[in-house]
């Protein structure tokens, strides 16, 4: 099997030693000649099972984390897990893909979490020497072996320093996410509460960084959702400063409205005033006319009983109607008494009317300029009052107060 592109499940969580016996490598060199391929060789023990995404990656002695593999090649699962010849494993790294220096390395298997499940003896990659082939058999060569053990045992011993090391960054990076995330609070304790008490747990508090991250991504999601309930939150509030912003304009134009509404109002109580005043004064007027009338219906009974004539018996009656009435005088109600008589004794008299300034029985200048200052005014038709041709409105109001 070949190298992939995709890059294989690794976990930044601290290994646990305890793991790395459920696989077991077999058959591994102590180098392995440049340019040739390299078989590896393992055995799953009973309580094992592999799945889909594990894989064997080619670690320089000193890794820290499973991030720091040289290469890798993914595992193949065997057909019949049950059967006892399926336990023995291998894959081929191709040459082209392995180190080319003289360091020392391991194989290790990594399941799918992330998490190692073996780890294999060092080997090195060096050309084959003479010294290889010889059996050991010397004390010199036997002292050689035992400094490379105790380089080795001394390399472990700083691969678990910087573990321990990293126990401890882990730990306050936990305090420092139950301090961040509230609703994880109560579960980050508990596993600080666990990681500092029961060490024979870690294959549990593994376990739970998986729920913890699936718990951080539930909370991502809510977030997500709590962030667009926030947007709509914000829209719906803009919507409503806009409406607050509409009502408070139409409540000015409103006030504005009313204002306008309320001088209208006031015009017109100061017209209703002046009519009052105007109507009150025609009243008054109408008062008086009634009085001068009563005077004249007196009057014209006193000179009708010196005469020796009834009122009944003259040859020119009062108009009941309005018909014929244009030309009597508007003071007089009943009409005057004389009238009859003075068109029977001389009516072309009637017709010619003398200039009051020269006396003349034609028409004149001054007739001509009488007449003139009549076009500049307003005669009420009905009492015969004057008004100037600027007071139009207030001879419409005295005509209309002629009707109340």
């Amino acid at each position: 099997m070949e190298k992939t592109i995709e890059d294989p499940p690794t976990s930044a969580v601290l290994l646990d030693h305890c793991h790395f016996s459920q696989v077991i490598f077999n058959s591994v060199e102590k180098f392995y000649i440049p340019g040739g391929d390299v078989t590896c060789r393992y055995t799953f023990t009973q309580n094992f099972i592999p799945r889909q995404k594990d894989w064997i990656g080619i670690f320089r002695v000193g890794w820290k984390t499973v991030r720091e593999y040289y290469t890798f090649m993914w595992v193949t699962l065997p057909i019949d897990l049950n059967n006892k010849s399926t336990k023995q494993q291998e894959v081929q790294f191709k040459a082209y893909y392995l180190p080319k220096d003289d360091e020392y390395y391991q194989f290790c298997y990594v399941d799918q979490d992330g998490v190692v499940r073996g780890a294999s003896i060092p080997f090195q990659f060096r050309p084959e020497n003479e010294e290889d082939i010889l059996v050991v058999t010397t004390q010199e060569e036997l002292e050689t072996l035992q400094s490379i053990n105790k380089k080795l045992e001394l390399k472990v011993k700083e691969q678990k320093d910087y573990w321990e090391t990293e126990l401890l960054q882990l730990k306050e990076q936990n305090q420092k996410m139950s301090s961040e995330n509230e609703k994880m609070g109560i579960r980050v304790d508990q596993l600080q509460a666990q990681l500092s008490t029961q060490e024979k747990e870690m294959e549990k508090l593994v376990q739970g960084d998986q729920d913890k991250t699936e718990q951080l991504e539930h909370l991502k999601k809510e977030n997500g959702h709590l962030f667009l309930s926030l947007t709509e939150q914000r829209k719906d509030q803009k919507k409503l400063e806009q409406t607050v912003e509409e009502m408070k304009q139409n409540e000015t134009m409103a006030m504005k409205k009313q204002q306008e509404l309320m001088d209208e109002n006031f015009d017109l109580s100061r017209r209703l005033s002046e009519k009052k005043m105007i109507y009150n004064a025609l009243q008054r007027e109408k008062e008086r006319l009634e009085g001068e009338n009563d005077l004249l219906k007196r009057e014209n009974s006193r000179l009708l009983s010196y005469m020796g004539l009834d009122f009944n018996s003259l040859p020119y009656q009062v108009p009941t109607s309005d018909e014929g009435g244009a030309g009597q005088n508007p003071g007089l109600v009943y009409g005057n008494p004389y009238s009859g008589i003075q068109e029977s004794s001389s009516p072309s008299q009637l017709s010619i009317k003398k200039c009051p300034v020269c006396k003349a029985d034609d028409i004149c200048d001054h007739t001509l300029e009488q007449q003139q200052m009549q076009a500049l005014c307003l005669n009420c038709p009905i009492c015969d009052k004057i008004f100037p041709a600027t007071e139009k409105q207030i001879f419409e109001d005295h005509v209309f107060c002629h009707s109340l």
